[in-house]
């Protein structure tokens, strides 16, 4: 088997460890890159610059994509800025080459019909980089829901904010691609991870609203902060969703807490908890996951994305469900352009 890496940054690093954990000298990895850094990103996400990433992972390296995707790999790790995915993934499609895009999926619509019609031509396996659909706190919150105890839904509350300089000790923030507009940066794009894992509750919203922008003193051409209310539809009737996205909470924050008339259920993130409070008990319920492992979701999302390319079944999360993440997302950045509501029509 041969993979294909396309970018050797904090994440594309991540995937090549996770690799050769799997697969371990089964898979020949080669790669596409154009800064050509050699340190090694850790797991911790420091940086060692006594070591060679190329010759830690054995790893061929290729400055033009063209050159790398004739080395006919199996499948690519999409891993590059957000502003660069649809021209990549385009490309391995055309090369018969089977694909895990990092979220977002692009920064933008354009192209991306294109996408999803080629991919669907060649019979290429798809899959968007959404691993908190692995997340065992996501799995207790979407059974907790999805069981009716907490009665009828009224209102969903969501939050994620984290301050930008702690993202990577490793690099400047204001080069990351998050700062940068040009890469596809932005809180809106860059934790859209919020978007999917609503999206896989409550579907795609109606409408949204949303205000934002560069409110911080922090060195970036993008929205540090974005709160938006999306109109969703469940169980027949309107239920109000909440997001609130920041570049700037320290400590940091990550939670959601779904409300019913019977109940409510808060998942924390951070904490590793699930807790449930029903009506008339006198304690809520607790679910704690103290020894999770954050690898473990990337480990488990790879297992899976090689499992769909050996079997040919659909991904959890497929090229249709990364673009209905990406269309909330924008329409979300679009709602704070112009400050009034977006519609977005199901499709």
């Amino acid at each position: 088997m041969k993979a294909l890496i396309v970018g050797l940054g904090g994440i594309g690093q991540r995937h090549t460890r996770n690799l050769r954990a799997l697969i371990g000298d089964r898979v020949e990895i080669i790669a596409h890159r154009v800064r050509g850094l050699t340190h090694v990103v850790t797991p911790t996400l420091g940086v060692d610059r006594d070591r060679n990433v190329e010759e830690e992972y054995g790893i061929r390296t290729f400055s033009d994509l063209a050159e790398a995707l004739a080395q006919k790999p199996d499948f690519a790790l999409i891993c590059n800025p957000s502003s660069l995915h649809l021209p990549a993934a385009l490309a391995c499609v055309e090369a018969q080459c089977d694909i895990f895009v990092e979220k977002p999926l692009s920064d933008s619509m354009h192209d991306l019909d294109a996408l999803l019609r080629l991919a669907k031509e060649r019979k290429a396996i798809a899959m968007v980089g959404y691993q908190l659909r692995f997340h065992p706190c996501l799995e207790a919150l979407s059974r907790t829901v999805k069981s009716g105890i907490l009665g009828s839904l009224l209102a969903i509350r969501a939050t994620v904010g984290e301050y930008l300089p702690n993202w990577h000790a490793y690099e400047d923030y204001r080069q990351m691609y998050a700062s940068r507009a040009d890469l596809g940066g932005g809180v809106v794009l860059s934790q859209i991870h919020e978007f999917d894992y609503l999206y896989s509750l409550f579907g795609i919203p109606t409408r949204v609203f949303a205000l934002g922008g560069h409110w911080s003193d922090l060195e970036v051409d993008v929205e540090d902060t974005a709160s938006t209310l999306m109109e969703c539809s469940f169980a027949g009737r309107s239920l109000p969703v909440q997001l609130h996205q920041d570049y700037l909470q320290s400590p940091p924050s990550r939670q959601c807490e779904v409300i019913g008339d019977r109940g409510r259920v808060l998942m924390d993130l951070l904490n590793l908890t699930v807790t449930v409070f029903k009506r008339g008990s006198p304690s809520p319920d607790v679910q704690a996951f103290p020894d999770f492992e954050r690898n473990r979701l990337f480990l488990d999302e790879l297992a899976h994305f090689l499992d769909c390319v050996k079997s040919r079944r659909k991904p959890i999360v497929d090229l249709h469900d990364g673009m209905q993440s990406l269309r909330m997302a924008l329409a979300v950045k679009e709602s704070i352009r112009v400050r009034h509501p977006v519609e977005l029509a199901a499709i």
